[in-house]
Order: structure tokens, then sequence, then C-alpha cells
């Protein structure tokens, strides 16, 4: 399983599209074996789930997310968790113990982007 967490500096981001890019942990036995961080590509309507699935990313955790963007998540088989917060790692490990959970925290607007997830 991969765990994509949209992340800036090690910390889970409040908005997906405008993170710094994304730390995608490999799990094998529930547990994490590798980890890569990979830079966001640019925020374009559309584009990063389908770079995430491209890149064989199952769950994606994110403090706050657009409902477009799960809406795209949902139709390529990807779980997303939003409402996290903390460190990244912590975050993708929550989730591997069943402890992290989705609060369901849709972004509506992106001209308030700088408050999803508060």
């Amino acid at each position: 399983m991969r765990i994509a967490v949209a992340s800036e500096n090690g910390m889970v981001t409040g908005h997906f599209g405008h993170c710094e890019g994304f730390l995608i942990f490999d799990e094998k036995n529930n547990e994490i074996i590798a980890e890569e961080m990979v830079p966001n590509p640019g925020h374009k309507p559309g584009f990063l789930p389908n770079f995430l699935a491209d890149r064989g990313v199952n769950v994606i955790i994110s403090g706050g997310m657009g409902g477009g963007a799960v809406e795209i998540f949902n139709e390529r088989n990807v779980e997303v968790i939003v409402g996290a917060s903390g460190n990244a790692k912590k975050a993708a490990e929550a989730y591997l113990a069943g402890e992290l959970k989705s609060t369901g925290s849709v972004c509506h607007e992106h001209a308030h982007h700088d408050e999803c997830g508060n």
C-alpha cells in the first residue's frame, strides 16, 4: 500500500492543492518500509488526484481538500482522509493503526484556502 500525505516541512498541510509536496510512504505488513518526498507539480483542477493515483497511491491524507479532488480520488479508488493535522509520518502510522479517520472536512471556496482545516 502507498500512502500520500499532503505536507509542508514534514507536517500535514491544511489544504491539499497548495501544499509544498507529498510525503509518500510505502507500507508492508502494516509498517512503513520506505518514504519519498514528491514536490507538488502545481495546482491545476483535476491534475493532482490523477498524478498521485498514477504513482500507485492508495490513500491520501490531508487537512482539507476540495470536493472535485475528493470525487476524482473516489473514481480512482483512492481512500481520502481529511481533517488530519500534525506530523505527516505519524499521521500515516496512525492510519495504519486504524486510529486516523476522515472528518469529511471538504473545502468549498478556493478564495479561503488558508482557512481550510481550521
